[in-house]
């Protein structure tokens, strides 16, 4: 039976399990209403601050499941602050899945996380996601929010991937020692997404990673061997031209513990690590 999945931001994820799972009805928002005459893939619905959309419990009356994947701003979760109310009032509420970060855990050191770690983000973005995890966690504990937060890691998948920034020319091996990521590919998470929705468990709180967090230049020249060309030249950190904002991702060093997804919703991860994602993915990218 075809169950409808309304997701407040139609990208990476949301469009990944409409592709892998067509018995959920997928539709959810854009920052822009869909052009005059234009018909896309999914229902679209405009959405944004200060611009909540119209007639949402009539529209969203058969809606079973909800995944928030917009992120907070300045002034906290956009989706938080606007629609709230219309969301814990849907009538056929089953599930609500927040994509928060693993950015709440701050920096580790290159130690380990699991879902008992506490708080201390170390940057804005994490701070955000904290504060946006709390203010959704509150309508859980007061109002039965069927609630699942998704600490997420880098997500890679097609056109969004190491092969492709070496394609571009824009791929860089930077070395920070100690520095180690997790990530998970696009189709995982869509898997353990659709897990937890056939398994809710309100309350919970989800890692979301593969099985080996490693050093982001590993994953570089691993993508530049599949390719068959020679990788870019390693580069030091405190050399390194980065943005701020590129900068700051390196502030946080820790390895993400999955264990939960796989003891409590039995997941099997098709690419345990990047190895396996970037070979599959390979086949499907434009040759140089």
């Amino acid at each position: 039976m075809t169950q409808q999945l309304f997701c407040f931001g139609l990208g990476f994820t949301a469009r990944q399990i409409a592709a892998d799972y067509p018995e959920w009805e997928v539709l959810g928002t854009s920052r822009t209403p869909p052009l005059d005459g234009e018909t896309g893939e999914f229902p679209i619905f405009p959405f944004r601050r200060g611009s909540p959309i119209a007639d949402f419990p009539n529209l969203a009356k058969d809606v079973s499941h909800v995944l928030l994947s917009i992120p907070p701003d300045d002034l906290g979760d956009p989706v938080y602050d606007e629609m709230r109310e219309q969301i814990a009032g849907l009538s056929n509420l089953k599930w609500v899945g927040y994509l928060s970060t693993t950015g709440v855990y701050g920096d580790l050191a290159g130690d380990w996380v699991d879902e008992e770690s506490p708080y201390n983000p170390t940057g804005t973005r994490g701070e955000r996601r904290m504060q946006a995890e709390k203010a959704w966690r509150g309508l859980y504990e007061t109002r039965g929010l069927p609630l699942h937060i998704f600490r997420l890691p880098g997500i890679y998948g097609p056109g969004r991937n190491q092969i492709v920034s070496l394609k571009a020319g824009k791929a860089r091996r930077i070395v920070k020692p100690d520095q180690v990521f997790s990530r998970i590919h696009v189709a995982d998470l869509a898997a353990i997404l659709v897990a937890s929705m056939k398994k809710p468990n309100p309350g919970a709180i989800y890692n979301v990673a593969d099985d080996e967090p490693a050093p982001p230049q590993d994953v570089v020249s691993h993508a530049a061997e599949l390719l068959g060309v020679a990788p870019p030249p390693l580069i030091d950190f405190d050399a390194a031209d980065l943005s701020p904002m590129a900068r700051s991702f390196y502030s946080d060093s820790k390895r993400v513990s999955n264990s939960k997804i796989k003891s409590e919703l039995g997941v099997s991860l098709k690419f345990p690590t990047y190895r396996e994602g970037l070979a599959a993915l390979l086949p499907g990218e434009t040759c140089i």
